[in-house]
């Protein structure tokens, strides 16, 4: 399995793009009670949160921003197809995402990890909840980082790609959580040989 390198900053933020296309498309949600859905319950919670930090300490960029993916997100939610996520890799590397575990599983956590190949896209039936990212040892360019996890709220279509001129891994939309090991109990291993240890194996892939 190849290695790779991402920059958190460097994420690929198109909402404005992506919310003009979900709007020219009917919702099918309508009917549906998203409304009782756990991740809407948080998004919706945090965009209240945020909303009322921008009255007490201004209209800062980063507010701005992070108001501007809660409402992607929520509406994500309101619009999507269907309540899964999907996560296609359009990488030359093997990605780490999570899913849900199978029923003999014996794990304490909340969902587990699985390998999605190079050019590979999760099934629409199978819910993709997130992306795994390990931890990098320190470099003369930056200082070590430590593993995490990248949490998409359900019915998103997430897809990784690469960028040409450094090689780093970049995902078309924002995530709602990025998680540190030990939160929302989440398997977040180490490093990548540790998870490899846990004898992952393959998502459901769409054929």
């Amino acid at each position: 399995m190849k290695l790779f390198r991402i920059n958190i900053v460097k994420i690929t933020l198109v909402c404005l793009l992506l919310l003009a296309n979900l709007m020219i498309a009917q919702p099918s949600w309508a009917g549906k009670k998203y409304t009782t859905d756990p991740d809407y319950i948080e998004v919706t919670k945090a965009l209240e949160s945020t909303l009322q930090n921008q009255e007490t300490q201004g209209k800062t960029p980063e507010i701005k921003q992070e108001i501007s993916e809660l409402k992607f997100q929520k509406y994500i939610i309101e619009n999507s197809e269907d309540s899964y996520g999907v996560c296609r890799n359009e990488t030359d590397k093997t990605l780490l995402v999570y899913g849900e575990k199978p029923k003999k599983s014996t794990s304490t956590y909340d969902n587990e990890l699985y390998l999605l190949p190079s050019n590979a896209e999760t099934d629409d039936e199978w819910n993709c909840e997130g992306v795994y990212i390990p931890g990098q040892a320190a470099t003369e360019e930056q200082g070590a980082t430590l593993p995490k996890a990248f949490k998409i709220v359900h019915g998103t279509r997430l897809v990784a790609t690469t960028n040409p001129r450094n090689g780093e891994i970049e995902f078309n939309v924002p995530f709602s959580k990025v998680l540190n090991p030990g939160e929302d109990n989440w398997f977040i291993p180490e490093n990548l040989q540790a998870a490899l240890d846990a004898k992952i194996t393959t998502a459901k892939i769409d054929d």
